[in-house]
């Protein structure tokens, strides 16, 4: 516990007569009360703990005083809440609330804190597939990978007809000299290039990749993965691939169609496509200088290329004249043309595929998901992990307690700073922890709501009827 001592008095003058004094004196007081949602989350879906099953520790267990179900959810909870450092953690590993959310207020030793610092969950952090003298957890790859795609299935109370599984890859910038670090000409710095696969808000997949490879390398494996776990559950659910032109590849594409999964996906420009939109073009380009605004038209035709593709494909092409020139873009589909029109097709179905970098954004932004700075591949594909289930953690929060609230669409950040960091006095006595949070939140009715949601939630998950 922090040493107890005199606390300095700080004087900010006087407001109507009375000095206005500050001191650190006010004893057990944290300033993230409102993660309590994040712990009534965790019971709603059991997070936490099934990913600490996918962990094996070969301690000895007499001697250990932190078990890996307490750093696994340290880590998750402190990423949620922003704390993108294991140095955080050496102070949060004395704070009332993230022991309250470890399920353990006192340590057994006295040496140690309730809940760990930053060298006990650098070896959580470094563990690896086996463990060995030095590093006595190990982690199971494939149990990890699965339980994204477990809870996104547990997240719906029927199967849904159809999915659309969204691919993208994009930079990790990199600043040290990590294993896997390659300079990537696009992006114009060393990175890896992480996979994603979101289906809607849903996280399925999140792969780290080194950065001097093609973006759409490994994504016939990962689908595979993905849709095999996927139709376990849902037999008849129709599954459809969405991305951009990165994975117009013949492998995937000939992927697809052998194994009944639809793909819709951004297709690079060159001279043979833009000259079959010739008419299109100037046709567009006719609109947009008679009205002054921009024009498009749209084409849909059977294409293949010189050589690399097996098979003529359907293209559906945008015919666009912007600011006095042309901008074509192309899309290659499986999809019908009774299921969908041209511009449908292009507009309503393709361009929605923007929203997943919103949510990568979320992941890196918001969660840190790019604090990739360990020495080795594997440990920071493990950090990612980590931020990805941070993420899972409050896209549940969302999903569950946010509903029809003024913060259902909110991001992760924003939910952070509104419902999450709330200050709070907490009270320890022999019956009860009272933590009394701020009168004046103004958030306060939004995360009564979400509060209440989530413990029916639990419930119901404890007692299945």
């Amino acid at each position: 516990m922090p040493t107890e001592c005199s606390a300095e008095q700080f004087d900010f003058g006087r407001v109507e007569g009375r000095a206005v004094e500050a001191a650190f004196d006010a004893g057990l007081v944290t300033s993230d009360a409102g993660a309590l949602l994040l712990g009534a989350t965790d019971r709603a879906i059991d997070l936490v703990g099934r990913f600490a099953d996918c962990f094996r520790d070969h301690r000895r267990q007499h001697l250990i005083e932190h078990a890996v179900g307490t750093l696994i959810g340290q880590r998750v909870f402190g990423i949620a809440l922003g704390y993108e450092d294991l140095n955080d953690h050496d102070e949060l590993r004395h704070d009332p609330l993230m022991a309250v959310l470890s399920g353990k207020l006192a340590a057994r030793r006295g040496d140690c804190a309730p809940v760990a610092g930053k060298s006990t969950l650098n070896r959580l952090e470094l563990s690896q597939s086996e463990p060995s003298r030095y590093h006595k957890i190990a982690h199971d790859t494939a149990a990890i990978e699965a339980l994204p795609v477990t809870l996104f299935l547990e997240a719906h109370t029927r199967p849904p007809a159809q999915i659309i599984l969204d691919l993208d890859a994009t930079d990790d910038p990199l600043h040290g000299h990590q294993e896997g670090r390659f300079f990537h000409g696009y992006y114009d710095c060393y990175c890896y290039l992480p996979l994603y696969v979101f289906c809607g808000r849903h996280l399925l997949a999140a792969k780290l990749r080194p950065s001097d490879i093609d973006a759409s390398a490994g994504s016939i494996a990962e689908v595979e993965r993905l849709v095999r776990q996927i139709r376990a559950r849902w037999p008849f659910v129709r599954i459809v691939l969405r991305a951009d032109s990165g994975f117009a590849r013949e492998a995937l594409m000939a992927w697809c169609e052998h194994n009944r999964v639809d793909y819709l996906f951004g297709l690079a420009r060159n001279t043979r496509l833009v000259a079959t939109i010739a008419d299109e073009l100037a046709t567009a380009q006719a609109a947009a200088e008679k009205t002054g605004r921009p024009a498009r038209r749209f084409k849909d035709f059977q294409w293949s290329t010189l050589d690399t593709w097996s098979r003529r494909r359907r293209v559906v092409a945008k015919a666009e004249w912007t600011q006095g020139e042309a901008n074509p873009r192309f899309v290659v589909t499986s999809l019908k043309r009774s299921e969908a029109g041209a511009r449908q097709l292009y507009e309503d179905i393709y361009c929605a595929r923007g929203e997943m970098e919103n949510r990568i954004k979320e992941c890196q932004l918001d969660l840190y998901a790019d604090r990739t700075s360990a020495a080795t591949m594997r440990a920071n594909q493990l950090r990612l992990w980590f931020a990805s289930m941070a993420y899972v953690l409050i896209c549940a929060l969302r999903r569950i307690g946010l509903a029809e609230t003024t913060f259902a669409d909110a991001t992760c950040g924003t939910i952070r700073l509104k419902l999450l960091k709330i200050g709070a006095l907490v009270r320890i006595s022999v019956r009860r922890i009272k933590i009394a949070m701020a009168s004046a939140c103004p958030a306060a009715q939004q995360w009564s709501i979400a509060a209440r949601r989530l413990a029916e939630a639990a419930r119901a998950r404890a007692s299945p009827a």
